[in-house]
């Protein structure tokens, strides 16, 4: 029995990935909003109703690429190891995507990935709803924090957060975000990834200092 819901839920990923896939490569040729929802399950050879099911809203076949990453602060914060803050632990995990290159902090020169972001940065709807998986971000890392206070009980377990965990979650939620639209806007005027890391590292290193000093977290 195992054995079939392994295969089912690989068959499920499989149509996730192909309709988000299919969908996106008619967005980069002509464009969002010109792109219909039809026509999109058409070219996944499913029916909207199917389509709908995986992806509820228009936008979510494109923001889907973000979906991983909705907690992945919260995780952070969690699973950090002993004697490490949160922000030094967040720190470190920014500073180990910029070295990977990973698209999450815009310091990715691939044009695959440059072409992903013109597309998503330059449609307002899309724009609008990634603010949405930030704010779900902010709330995750809101209850981390909560979590990881002294006499919060187990270390790592989320707990209700109040206005001090929110308001330290949203200002680290926009740093992150201000400096990965920084960093992609330099790589998007044409600057290598490799000639922007310097400053991205010591950007990020100021943008958590400051972070330290005002949030004392």
């Amino acid at each position: 029995m195992s054995g079939e819901m392994g295969l089912r839920e690989r068959k499920k990923r499989r149509t996730y990935e192909t309709i988000s896939d299919t969908a996106i490569a008619l967005f980069l040729e002509k464009g969002f909003d010109r792109v219909p929802v039809a026509a999109i399950a058409e070219a996944a050879e499913v029916s909207k109703p199917t389509l709908f099911r995986y992806f509820p809203a228009k936008e979510d076949l494109v923001l889907h690429r973000f979906a991983d990453h909705r907690e992945e602060a919260a995780r952070v914060v969690a699973g950090r190891p002993e004697g490490v803050g949160p922000l030094e632990a967040l720190h470190r995990r920014f500073t180990d995507g910029l070295a990977r290159r990973d698209p999450v902090t815009g310091l990715c020169d691939d044009p695959d990935v440059l072409a992903f972001h013109r597309l998503l940065y330059g449609t307002p709807s899309l724009v609008a709803r990634l603010y949405a998986y930030q704010g779900a971000s902010e709330a995750a890392l809101a209850e981390a924090l909560a979590g990881s206070a002294p006499g919060a009980g187990a270390p790592g377990a989320a707990g209700p957060a109040g206005v001090r965990e929110r308001l330290a979650a949203g200002q680290i939620v926009a740093v992150q975000r201000i400096l990965a639209e920084e960093n992609w806007r330099r790589i998007a005027a044409g600057e290598p990834a490799g000639a922007v890391e310097p400053d991205a590292v010591a950007a990020a290193a100021l943008a958590f200092r400051q972070l330290a000093e005002g949030l004392e977290l």
